[in-house]
């Protein structure tokens, strides 16, 4: 019997899991599909979902249900899941990173990301002196001062490009100046965003230790060269070879296979291993477009459209407003303001020294205070290195949904001004519609 009892065990494990994805789906789509009827992006619905099933809300009910339902020895196969599905989705954003939409608005785009990062950084980093002592030890551990701060920052510094996207896409911005112009900030934002949680990741791999953190900047920056510079022309090669041949489930086979390899080298290293699939996907060639998009990029949106849902489950679980004091409550009113200005001082200065109006550059501070499901990606890998203990990411978490939900209704109803045409991309028939791609309700 006693043979038996474990695979048995086992498979009851599984079974669960299986059911506890069923369940994720369905919650998560229909939540999705409500906040797209109140004109929100459905990853606040699909977040909201997270938040709904973890201890906040079903918790609360009689019978212990989220336990129940998510018991303790299923959880780390749900963030398995979770974690290939973010993986392959960090892959994806790396790869429609496109270069023409920073080339529109190259200098104007670079102020504006470059201002809005700087100053709510700034505010972040002034902000944890108040915030660390209460939250300086996690899980028995003690983290430094210094990765703490500099991790705050980076949650502040965040804008969510593919949220974005859907949100100007439903308020029909796609095409207006304040549009074009968030959605170059956006782009630059989020890969500086993933460059500091890399330092961030560095910082807390090494512990204090200054050979170890040396050597990990030492390894990232060959890891960076190589793959530019090596990989790079031989997935191309790759790429045309077997698009020209048409072998597309090999060749998408083996590009899931690079971004594991490239997530688990840079592991290796010591950075995250978004990292390494964000950069898998951006060394990608992006021509022939409209090929690659429909038989790799599309078919890779719908292993994330499955995978994500069960990453929000897993982020809502670690959620627990119950566990918040009344001064927790004041932190995060403090948390959100310095999120929020941090953003808007950031993008409207720089706007309105372009010549913006005050309501254009309004608007271009709401959109880029949009953070979405880029931060629940950075406050996730926080955890896992250990900088955030269960408070601070269940302040941090609301901070991303407010300020998420918050865009779309405060947005100015106007008659978009239209941009300058892109005469480049106006010569290109091949071109990439990386805009109409990242509106997908998938974020």
């Amino acid at each position: 019997m006693n043979v038996l009892a474990a695979p048995a065990a086992q498979e009851m494990k599984l079974a669960i899991m299986l059911a506890d994805i069923a369940l994720v789906l369905v919650v998560g789509a229909a939540l999705g599909r409500l906040a797209q009827k109140v004109r929100q992006p459905a990853v606040v619905g699909e977040i909201t979902a997270g938040i709904l099933l973890g201890p906040s809300v079903l918790g609360l009910l009689p019978g212990d249900l989220t336990n129940r339902i998510f018991p303790a020895e299923v959880r780390p196969l749900l963030s398995a899941v979770s974690q290939v599905g973010l993986i392959l989705f960090m892959f994806v954003v790396g790869w429609e990173f496109e270069k023409r939409l920073v080339r529109r608005h190259a200098g104007l785009a670079a102020g504006v990301s470059l201002s809005s990062i700087a100053v709510a950084f700034g505010l972040g980093v002034a902000l944890a002196p108040f915030l660390y002592p209460e939250h300086a030890v996690v899980a028995g551990h003690e983290i430094s001062f210094a990765a703490f701060a500099t991790f705050l920052g980076t949650a502040m510094s965040v804008t969510a490009f593919p949220v974005l996207a859907r949100i100007l896409s439903e308020n029909k911005l796609l095409e207006s100046r304040v549009g074009s112009l968030s959605l170059a900030s956006a782009a630059i934002d989020d890969l500086l965003a993933w460059c500091l949680l890399a330092y961030v990741s560095a910082l807390v791999t090494a512990d204090g230790d200054y050979s170890d953190l040396a050597r990990i900047g030492l390894l990232s920056v060959v890891y960076v060269v190589a793959m530019l510079v090596v990989v790079r022309p031989l997935v191309a090669r790759l790429v045309w070879r077997w698009a020209a041949a048409e072998r597309w489930s090999p060749l998408l086979a083996v590009l899931c296979a690079g971004a594991l390899t490239s997530a688990w080298l840079t592991t290796w290293i010591g950075i995250h291993a978004i990292f390494g699939a964000f950069l898998f996907g951006f060394i990608m060639p992006r021509e022939p477009a409209l090929v690659l998009a429909q038989h790799l990029r599309r078919p890779m949106d719908n292993v994330s459209v499955v995978l994500l849902p069960v990453f929000f489950i897993v982020t809502g679980l670690g959620v627990d407003l119950g566990s918040l004091t009344g001064g927790d409550y004041i932190a995060l009113a403090a948390i959100v303001f310095v999120a929020c200005a941090g953003k808007l001082i950031g993008a409207i200065i720089p706007a309105r020294l372009a010549g913006f109006s005050w309501r254009e550059s309004k608007d271009l501070g709401l959109l880029m205070n949009t953070r979405g499901l880029t931060e629940l990606i950075i406050l996730n890998a926080a955890v896992s290195l250990g900088v955030l203990d269960g408070r601070m990411f269940t302040m941090l978490v609301i901070m991303a949904l407010l300020t998420t939900a918050m865009a779309g209704p405060l947005l100015s109803r106007r008659r978009p001004v239209p941009v300058d045409p892109d005469p480049e991309a106006a010569a290109s028939p091949a071109a990439p519609e990386p805009v109409a791609d990242l509106a997908r309700p998938r974020a």
